[in-house]
């Protein structure tokens, strides 16, 4: 199990210190933060807790002989429940959930219902209700039940979007519910906002939400006129989407080689590249077999990519860019958050393609993207791109475009996540810097990833190289063993 939902009754025992449930409601709660797992207070229970928390005071004072007002009661009742509730998640009460009138009793029906938006076999009820247990014993267990459960192993987790989510729900429900209500899902006030931030965080004059990380890096060349016969100097060692792009314009994608210490694109063979381009001269680099119909390739730009969070050299590569007057595309799919030199991704070429898939370094629950450029041309002409092609508005079409619109819900998932997403950058780097500390100490025969001064990685992974094939499957079945996933 994943989550505990805990029961007004178990509440009651903690707060009140119920005898003779107290010590074994304890255990429950512990027993729940040792495995690892979520414990959730249902939001539709609050009054009842409130005033059953605030009764039952009363009844243990009048037992030990002594008398408790109904406003005192009442006060430490609310201190108690919000000491206990500020270690808990809330779960909020949705509106299927309040047709319940029908049940023999309502708010119990309310707690059942709750546990089916969970994924089966993550969750349970914890309840003393005899009739609950026995009504469902496969979504509530007892105290006693759960406590003789063996200790489930805490699994760590490539991206623990999860314990994340734990972290910022009650904002991120805000926030989604917000657009549930104003119910302007296509570019709403929550893509501006999100766009705004996004500029002031990253210090670009313009950020363009768009529908993935793909689209963000396809838009740019399609708002330069980049096609047939133009070629865009890239590295290999990236996801496929980066090359997609080029190929889908027609146009041809030269390979850079890398730098094997930064694993990013090398700006000593990218000059070489573009001289054998310009001179059509493969003996001075490799180049790729031309298209059909193409007899020689006009450079047009280069797409260096932030490999696993760490940027690369931009100080050379916008020289040669300026020399060979081509333009330059960030792909920072995994570079958001990083810098180089003072300057934050978003900054470093002349447009930047970010993405917000879930495992980005900001992610959201879906698909999602982003372009920064500080070109005032470019920026209105991706948003025109976005939204086919449009000029004045969706029916006066004056370019090809694309269906490429950030939604609004993830700008909402995105806006929340902004907000801890400095802090999160901070403890990646903390643990980056332990590790890379750890294996320096045991003299490991593996190199740590290479982060050259003045430059600041985003950590969307910690890439290790190992001296052989071997060694590296050694190691990584050691991390398996051990539940590191890697």
């Amino acid at each position: 199990m994943k989550h505990i939902l805990f029961d007004v009754n178990i509440i009651v025992d903690i707060c009140a210190r119920r005898k003779p449930f107290f010590k074994l409601s304890c255990d429950s709660l512990e027993k729940c933060f040792a495995d690892g797992c979520s414990p959730w207070i249902y939001t539709g229970s609050v009054q009842t807790l409130e005033f059953t928390v605030a009764s039952e005071l009363v009844r243990l004072k009048e037992l030990d002989g002594c008398s408790l007002t109904g406003s005192m009661s009442l006060q430490i009742a609310r201190k108690l429940l919000a000491i206990f509730s500020s270690k808990m998640n809330w779960l909020a009460a949705l509106a299927n959930e309040g047709d319940v009138f029908g049940a023999d009793d309502p708010e119990d029906q309310q707690l059942i219902r709750a546990l089916d938006r969970f994924p089966e076999g993550s969750i349970k009820l914890l309840s003393r209700d005899k009739l609950l247990l026995s009504k469902y014993p496969e979504k509530v267990i007892s105290p006693e039940q759960y406590c003789q459960l063996p200790a489930e192993e805490c699994k760590l987790h490539f991206i623990d979007l999860k314990a994340q989510q734990d972290q910022i729900r009650p904002e991120l429900e805000k926030n989604i519910h917000q657009v549930l209500h104003h119910g302007r899902y296509i570019l709403g006030p929550e893509v501006k906002e999100l766009e705004r931030r996004l500029c002031e965080y990253t210090g670009a004059e313009h950020c363009v939400g768009v529908s993935s990380g793909t689209d963000a890096l396809l838009m740019p060349l399609m708002a330069w006129g980049i096609g047939p016969g133009d070629a865009v100097f890239t590295t290999p060692f990236t996801f496929i989407a980066t090359a997609e792009v080029i190929q889908l314009l027609g146009a041809t994608s030269v390979f850079v080689d890398i730098d094997p210490r930064t694993f990013n694109i090398d700006p000593q063979r990218l000059e070489l590249a573009i001289r054998a381009v310009k001179e059509n001269d493969p003996s001075i680099h490799p180049l790729p077999k031309l298209p059909p119909g193409v007899k020689a390739m006009v450079p047009r730009a280069i797409i260096p990519v932030d490999l696993f969070g760490l940027p690369a050299d931009y100080d050379p590569i916008m020289e040669l860019a300026k020399k060979y007057d081509l333009k330059v595309l960030s792909d920072s799919a995994q570079g958001f958050g990083s810098e180089y030199k003072g300057k934050r991704s978003g900054t470093l070429g002349h447009a930047t393609a970010t993405s917000f898939f879930p495992a980005k370094p900001l992610g959201g629950y879906g698909d999602g993207g982003a372009i920064f450029t500080d070109d005032d041309q470019l920026a209105e002409a991706l948003k025109s791109i976005r939204v086919h092609g449009k000029g004045k508005d969706k029916y006066d079409n004056i370019r090809t475009g694309l269906n490429a619109r950030l939604h609004t819900m993830q700008a909402a998932i995105l806006l929340t996540k902004l907000d801890i997403f400095d802090n999160e950058l901070d403890a990646k780097q903390k643990v980056a810097e332990r590790y890379t500390g750890l294996i320096a100490d045991k003299k490991a025969e593996i190199i740590p990833p290479h982060i050259p001064e003045d430059f600041r990685s985003a950590w969307a992974q910690y890439s290790m190289l190992a001296e052989t094939e071997k060694q590296r499957g050694d190691i990584q079945a050691a991390l398996k063993d051990a539940g590191i996933p890697a």
